[in-house]
């Protein structure tokens, strides 16, 4: 990368938010959180509606000072300056894009407010498109683009810059769901290719998964876990984060000698739990999962008992809501006419490791 532009935070390194708080009247928004992001890491706030993650990102931005706390980008503390002098590029949700201007232009903007002359700007935007998989499209107006070409743009002006860090708000949140899903892909190429420190907020933990090497869960302001996409679906930290993490029925469990018992409408099945399981005292929950679980026929001895209450296709799979007691409700996948609506059916575990979580 090249030196910084004068008045700006110092050359590329480690984003570190350090005991970050934010209170807006007597609400935290956002308390006591810590991250750390190396050059050619992404890491995704996830978390419902009002549990901190834009503040924190607008925080990372500066364009939130917070209560408490710092920001620091290699080593150089850069909590108290503005926005636009600290080298990082943004990539907003709805992209921002001026439609007054071409494709070009709308990615060369941030080099003409830092004072580059035209001709080497426009250069830089043409390689910059290229990059995205755009070459050839800088003379466009941007209305003539698609949502996932425009959403490229947005991604070429936060690089063209040079930036010590990206910073992402929901920037698949407006793709249709095919483009969305190749446009993941995408991203997570470009952002490695830029080799800076990026922090992605979504809402959408599959968009999370997707593409962040490292997810952080929060709630009420505060990370409940910070781990790889693996670690919170295999081994989440509190039933706060398996509720959050994935799709599965939290079911009350004993634990001993390596296997968990689950006692549903009478019946008891026991499974395996993953070797690095650790529950205090054996009570635990054990996260029953559509993958872990499996149909079998009604009144089957190896099974719990239960009723269709929808099903859903899903591809190469269908995928069957089962009531199998008032407050037991599990997602199991199977074939497209194995069970019908309204039809008695069994379910038990496949045999492979189930996670739990104490509580």
């Amino acid at each position: 990368m090249r030196d910084a532009p004068a008045g700006t935070a110092g050359s590329g390194g480690t984003l570190s938010l350090r005991n970050i708080t934010r209170r807006f009247g007597a609400h935290t928004a956002v308390d006591d959180v810590s991250i750390d992001i190396a050059p050619g890491e992404l890491v995704a706030l996830v978390g419902a509606s009002g549990s901190g993650k834009t503040t924190t990102l607008r925080i990372a931005a500066g364009y939130e000072q917070p209560d408490g706390g710092s920001v620091a980008v290699g080593g150089t503390d850069i909590t108290r300056l503005p926005p636009q002098k600290r080298g990082f590029g943004m990539v907003f949700q709805h992209y921002a894009l001026f439609p007054h201007m071409s494709v070009e232009q709308n990615v060369a903007f941030g080099l003409e407010a830092r004072g580059i002359a035209k001709r080497t700007r426009l250069e830089r935007a043409r390689t910059a498109l290229a990059g995205v998989g755009l070459g050839g499209a800088g003379g466009r107006p941007v209305q003539s683009l698609s949502g996932g070409e425009q959403q490229r743009v947005a991604v070429a002006r936060a690089l063209v810059i040079e930036p010590r860090a990206l910073l992402l708000d929901e920037p698949l949140s407006n793709l249709d769901p095919v483009l969305r899903q190749s446009m993941r892909d995408d991203l997570s190429a470009l952002l490695r290719r830029a080799n800076v420190p990026a922090l992605l907020v979504t809402h959408d933990q599959e968009d999370a998964f997707a593409i962040a090497d490292r997810v952080a869960v929060l709630s009420k302001g505060r990370i409940l876990q910070d781990g790889s996409p693996t670690e919170l679906y295999n081994n989440p930290a509190s039933l706060d984060v398996a509720r959050f993490i994935g799709r599965g029925a939290l079911v009350p469990c004993t634990i001993s000698g390596g296997r968990a018992a689950v006692k549903i409408g009478g019946r008891e099945l026991s499974f395996p739990v993953p070797r690095d399981a650790t529950v205090a005292g054996g009570q635990a929950h054990a996260i029953l999962r559509p993958e872990l679980v499996e149909l079998a026929d009604a009144g089957a001895a190896d099974a719990w008992q239960g009723m269709v209450l929808a099903r859903r296709f899903a591809g190469s799979t269908m995928v069957y809501r089962i009531e199998l007691a008032p407050d037991v409700v599990v997602e199991v996948t199977g074939g497209d006419d194995q069970a019908q609506l309204g039809a008695r059916v069994g379910v038990r575990p496949r045999g492979v490791p189930v996670p739990v979580v104490g509580g």
